[in-house]
């Protein structure tokens, strides 16, 4: 027998993948802005390729 598919649930898997990778997106967003903050204020320069960026966006 074949299964009738579940769009609900096959729509709210991909939601949550969705939102999972927009949360991780953000916390790896806002860890490198807390490591930036941290080494402006011990006066080094920032480590990794955000130090090599001009301008930013």
């Amino acid at each position: 027998m074949v299964f009738k598919p579940n769009y609900n649930q096959q729509r709210a898997e991909r939601d949550r993948a969705k939102q999972a990778k927009k949360e991780a997106k953000l916390r790896e967003k806002e860890d490198a802005a807390a490591e930036r903050r941290k080494a402006e204020q011990d006066g080094t320069a920032p480590a990794g390729p955000e130090s090599s960026e001009a301008g930013g966006a």
